[in-house]
């Protein structure tokens, strides 16, 4: 009787062992499946965003021409041809030249909005475009460096313009007047690196 009683608990504890480690091997499998899923998930999105990333930046190609008015040193550079461009006024009576692009659509025009790319062309001495950006410096808002263009020394500033922009900016003496080509987000900055390198004008 002793035998038979040590047997059935013995038959009993290996049965529940074997239920246990059935359902633990059950819940770490299903475990394992599920980060394998999980992996496989976020190689697939990684994947398509880099594809995407790629056939966004086909599509730019090829660049189209912008150019400002003769008057206006003749300013040309290459951009994406997704993007639109928009000469802000009628140059009349030798004001100031402003010109916005954007991809798709330029928004409105105000202070505070982003743009993919501003190009203003005063009638100002460089010295005096590039000294307003003074006091920035100063603070550490805006670092300045020397650049050039097609032998054009000029100046590069890089930072916060203001609360709401945050990019890069290149200044060139132009005869009477000051040239500045400006992004107004890092999200630009690779459009941006591109553009200032095909930047030609009649200095």
């Amino acid at each position: 009787m002793v035998a038979v009683i040590a047997l059935s608990v013995l038959v009993l504890g290996v049965g529940s062992f074997a239920i246990w480690a059935f359902v633990a091997y059950n819940d770490a499998q299903s475990d394992v499946d599920g980060k394998i899923a999980i992996a496989v998930a976020q190689a697939k999105e990684e994947k398509g965003n880099e594809d995407e990333a790629k056939f966004a930046e086909r599509e730019k190609q090829p660049n189209k021409t912008f150019k400002a008015p003769d008057d206006y040193c003749g300013l040309t550079f290459q951009y994406p041809k997704t993007w639109s461009a928009f000469e802000s006024e009628q140059i009349t009576n030798g004001g100031d030249f402003k010109a916005y692009l954007n991809p798709d659509v330029v928004p409105p025009i105000s202070s505070n909005q982003q743009f993919a790319l501003r190009v203003t062309i005063e009638q100002r001495d460089y010295d005096d475009v590039v000294g307003q950006y003074d006091s920035l410096v100063q603070k550490g808002d805006l670092k300045q460096a020397s650049t050039s263009s097609e032998g054009n020394q000029g100046a590069r500033l890089t930072g916060n313009f203001s609360k709401n922009i945050r990019g890069d900016a290149v200044i060139y003496r132009c005869r009477d007047k000051t040239i500045t080509v400006r992004t107004d987000a890092d999200t630009f900055k690779s459009d941006f690196e591109a553009i200032i390198r095909t930047i030609d004008f009649n200095a």
